[in-house]
Order: structure tokens, then sequence, then C-alpha cells
């Protein structure tokens, strides 16, 4: 496939542009996703459950935030669709539309002494919905960054999306913290609130830049030439189930990060009496540091391959959790900080800079959203019910991490073992990347002479 370059098309599809617009969009996705994670570990458990309910209205709470991973695959689907048929553009500003609505009315419901089953009944419906939303999002933004990223650089420009998931959950910790520290009274009723209702801001802002953004060439011109695929879910179970396979394992490793930011703060403040600020500062330092590790890390992976680096990621979570909760049971504040640095800021960030690459990279342009959002998504479920399952293990013992960091350095080892499996892409050509497909033209040119025969 040939690609014709043009000054202006070069200026709207320069690949920092790109990045740049995915790290908006993601600050804007995952700081709406952090603040409810955060609400949920902290306060949604008295607001919208009955208060006798005790310890079970925490983990009805920690379900609300589970619920929406279970909606991310119909998101990845329907999302996918649009993005493989109609341009990645469509699907950037659609997400941050939605996204950032559902936000906005989280903070406008009444709490359950108001309204009773209904509140929690209106909690899930929008989780489910911002679920939706965020199941397209890292496909969509990463897709369209590697098909105008110089070939021997798509790793560090994509690791720009990743950066934008840490600088949202940054964002919504800061903001959480003034927040968290008022008394109950004003918690409870209005102050867990503010966050949610400030997101109108970070949606209008993260749409003037998603609003300027233009197709890449590579999927111009596939359009023009009537080569994309009428149904891409069906053309990914087709030719690349095996990749989808690969990532809905490799996705395993995302459990860690929801064990540590939903989990841990909840048990760290809980079971031992952390003060919730010392934890939320523990999380805000270590991933500060990955703000600059991960594009680093993403350079590295660019020059030896992702697979290399995505699995040292995964054995290093697998060492240093244990670490982490160790720390926690010590309540040592310098230790929480070291092994917060080691976990978020050296292991997982390996993680987080080399998936959107090697995810992105066993997919053919034609199918290459919905493949890898549909991957994502499937194995991001066990990341989304891995702190309720995680309660539910130490119901009997509630100070007893052990079995939670065994588990997840189980989930560690598997996801590194899946990308084993996997081939190096990191030196391959773009229009090289992905199993072959076959040709199927678009509905409204089916009468022109076709060029392709199916297999």
């Amino acid at each position: 496939m040939s690609i014709h370059h043009t000054p202006a098309a070069q200026r709207e599809n320069s690949p920092t542009r790109a990045a740049m617009a995915s790290m908006a969009g993601g600050t804007l996705e995952y700081y709406d996703n952090y603040i409810y994670a955060l609400a949920a570990a902290l306060v949604f458990g008295h607001v919208f459950f009955p208060t006798e309910a005790g310890g079970v209205a925490t983990l009805a709470s920690m379900a609300t935030f589970a619920v929406s991973y279970a909606a991310r695959p119909l998101g990845a689907v329907l999302l996918g669709h649009v993005g493989d048929r109609f341009g990645r553009k469509r699907v950037l500003v659609t997400i941050l539309v939605l996204m950032g609505t559902c936000t906005f009315l989280v903070g406008c419901l009444p709490a359950y002494s108001t309204i009773g089953v209904w509140a929690p009944v209106l909690l899930v419906t929008l989780r489910i919905l911002q679920g939706i939303s965020v199941g397209g999002e890292t496909a969509a933004a990463t897709v369209l960054t590697i098909e105008v990223a110089p070939p021997h650089r798509r790793a560090f420009f994509t690791s720009w999306s990743p950066n934008g998931i840490v600088g949202g959950f940054v964002l919504a910790t800061l903001v959480f913290i003034p927040v968290s520290a008022l008394p109950d009274e004003r918690l409870y009723s209005w102050g867990w609130r503010i966050p949610f209702l400030l997101s109108a801001l970070v949606t209008a802002a993260g749409f003037i830049i998603r609003a300027k953004l233009a197709e890449s060439e590579a999927f111009v011109e596939a359009r023009e030439e009537n080569t994309l695929v009428k149904v891409p879910v069906l053309e990914v179970f087709r030719s690349h189930w095996g990749a989808v396979l690969r990532v809905v394992l490799c996705s395993l490793a995302f459990a860690i990060d929801t064990v540590i930011k939903v989990f841990a703060l909840s048990f760290a403040t809980t079971e031992y009496g952390i003060a919730e600020s010392t934890m939320l500062w523990v999380l805000i330092v270590s991933h500060l540091g990955a703000l600059v590790t991960q594009p680093l890390i993403a350079s590295l992976a660019d020059r030896v391959g992702r697979k290399p680096v995505f699995i040292a990621g995964n054995l290093g979570c697998a060492a240093t959790l244990f670490a982490y909760f160790a720390s926690i049971q010590a309540r040592s504040t310098p230790l929480l900080f070291i092994t917060g640095f080691c976990s978020v800021t050296l292991a997982y960030a390996a993680i987080n800079a080399t998936y959107p690459s090697f995810f992105a990279e066993m997919f053919h342009l034609r199918v290459r959203q919905t493949g890898m959002a549909l991957g994502i998504q499937i194995g991001l479920i066990a990341a989304g019910f891995a702190p309720s399952v995680y309660l539910a293990l130490t119901a009997d013992d509630p100070k007893n991490w052990l079995p939670v960091a065994i588990i997840s350095a189980v989930i560690a080892v598997a996801a590194a073992l899946s990308a084993v499996t996997a081939k190096e892409t990191a030196f391959t050509p773009l229009d090289q990347l992905g199993e072959p497909i076959a040709h199927t033209p678009a509905p409204d040119t089916a009468a022109r002479p076709r060029t392709g025969t199916p297999s």
C-alpha cells in the first residue's frame, strides 16, 4: 500500500499531535474512571447503600466499580466497528462526550437516603455507560497514533496514551485528597460530588484537542481503495482469533493496577488504619514518576523489542507486590513510598509503556481497533472484579494480604508466559503487521470491479 503525503496532511497527522491528543483524551477518560474508583473505595458504600449494611456495603460499592468492566467488551465491539469502518477520530470524539456526560451525571445523583434503591440502580446504569466509553478509548487512540508514527518510534509515541491514563489518575487523586479530608458529614453529603462535577471542564478541554485531529493517511487510503471489511468483529474472529486470545491473556496483567489503586487503598485505610491522605500521596508520587519512566521504557522497547520489556514488567510486579503489602502491614510510610516506586514507577510502568504498541501490532490495519479493544477489554474483566474477589478472599481474616499477593503474582506470571508466545513486531513495517485478511468491499462500492478474492 503506497501512501502519498501532502504537507497539510503531515501537519494534521504528525505523530506528536496524535500522541498529545491521545494523552489529553486519556487523561479525561481515566480522570473520570479513577475518581469513580476512589469514590467506590472510600465513599460510595456510605452514600449509595444502606448504612446498616456495613462491610457488605463496601463490597457492593466495589462491585459497582467492577460492573463497567463487564460492559467494556460491548464498547470494544461497537466503537471498534465504527473506528475500523468509518474512522478513528469519530470514535475518539464520541468516547470523550459519553464519558464526560456520564461522570457529570454521577455527581448529580441523589443518595440512598433520598431515593432508596434507585440510587444504586442509577449509579450502576451510568457506570455501564462509562464502561462502554472506556471500552474503545485506548485502542482508538493507539491505532491512530501508531499509523502515523515513525517505524522506529512506534512504542514511544503510543506510550503517551497510557501516560494520559496515568495523568488522569494523578489529577483525580490530587482533586480527591482535599475532598477526602472533609468531615464525614460534608464528604458524604456534597464533598464527594465536586470531582465528578469538575469533569465538565476536563471534557471541554479534551474535546477541543481531539476535534482538530485528522484520520491517518493509511486508513484514508484503505477506505478510498475499498479494502475495509464490512463487519470487523467477524473478521477478527475469523483471521485474528489467536491474536485476540493472546491479548486477553496478556491483559490479565492489568489486574495488578486495580489491586494497587483500589484494593490496597481500601485495605490499608480500613484494616491497618493508614491515613487516606498518606496512601493517596504514595500513589501520586509513584504515578508522577511513571509519567517520566514510561516514555523512556517505551524508547527502550523500540530498541530491544516489545516482548522482553513487557515480560520483565510482569515478573517485576509479581515480586514487588509482596513488598508493597508488607510495607502496608508494617505501617511504614518510607517503605510505602519505596515499594510504591518499585511497583508502579518501574515494574508496572514497563507493562504500561509497551502494551499499546505490542497489542496493536498484532493486528492488520482493517481490524486493528476492534481486535485490540476486544482483547484488552475481555482481559480487563478480571481486573475490574479483582478488588471484589480479593475482599471476599480476605473476609475471614481481613488483615491477611498473602492470598491477594500470591494470586496477583500468578496472574502476572501468566501474562508474561502469554507474551512469550507472541511474535516480536518492533521491527516489522506498518503495512506488514497482522495476519493477511480477505478483501471485502464496502457496501456502497459492491458494484465496482473487485480486485481481491475472498479466501
